[in-house]
């Protein structure tokens, strides 16, 4: 998987290969054939919603810039492997999600794997979470019509927002960095396809 469909697509963070060649995905799609698992494709898990591809996961997480400690905000902790790439990158990760079944599948797969540092919650990420702002770091893993105004607002400065925006068929992978108080910097970095963001600042269902 690291060799085939990350490097080769210039994936280029190292802490990120090593983290993603040691973590077992399979862990996360339980049921799934080991060899599936590393397939390079989004794969269904509960609740109609799925894990993303490697490569999406890996380019999602160096786009954030993470480093060991940081606090960052994952909206939509599907199986918890996007969380769980974080967690073992150093970050505190706190993870909203929306599905009460998945939050806790999530929850046993990370306890699984012994991985700290990931607390998982129900509710509705597309607000955020004002209360542990600013956030170092903000991932949403499902698509927005448009990048969330309260997301926005909850960067440190300096730090960024990786999210999917556009229609719901197809999307473009924003990234979207605060240089000030009321400053932002925001550009694409290419097409990506999600399932939707719903909440009060994202679908409405």
């Amino acid at each position: 998987m690291v060799a085939e469909q990350l490097r080769r697509r210039d994936i280029r963070d190292e802490r990120v290969l090593a983290v993603m060649a040691a973590l077992p995905r399979e862990a996360f799609v339980p049921g799934t054939p080991e060899a599936v698992a590393y397939d390079d494709r989004a794969l269904p898990i509960e609740a109609g919603q799925t894990i993303s591809q490697p490569y999406v996961v890996a380019r999602m997480t160096e786009l954030l810039q993470v480093e060991p400690g940081d606090r960052i905000l994952e909206v939509g902790t599907g199986s918890g492997y996007q969380a769980a790439v974080l967690a073992r990158l150093g970050a505190m990760v706190r993870s909203i999600e929306r599905f009460e079944e998945l939050a806790a599948s999530a929850r046993e797969h990370l306890a699984g794997l012994g991985i700290d540092g990931v607390e998982v919650v129900v509710g509705d990420g597309s607000a955020g979470d004002a209360a542990g702002a600013p956030w170092d770091g903000i991932v949403v893993t499902a698509a927005a019509p448009d990048v969330p105004p309260p997301l926005r607002e909850q960067l440190a400065t300096g730090a960024r927002l990786v999210i999917p925006v556009g229609p719901r068929h197809v999307q473009s992978l924003m990234v979207v960095e605060r240089d000030g108080p009321a400053e932002w910097r925001e550009w694409s970095d290419g097409p990506v396809v999600f399932v939707p963001l719903v909440g009060e600042a994202g679908w409405s269902g």
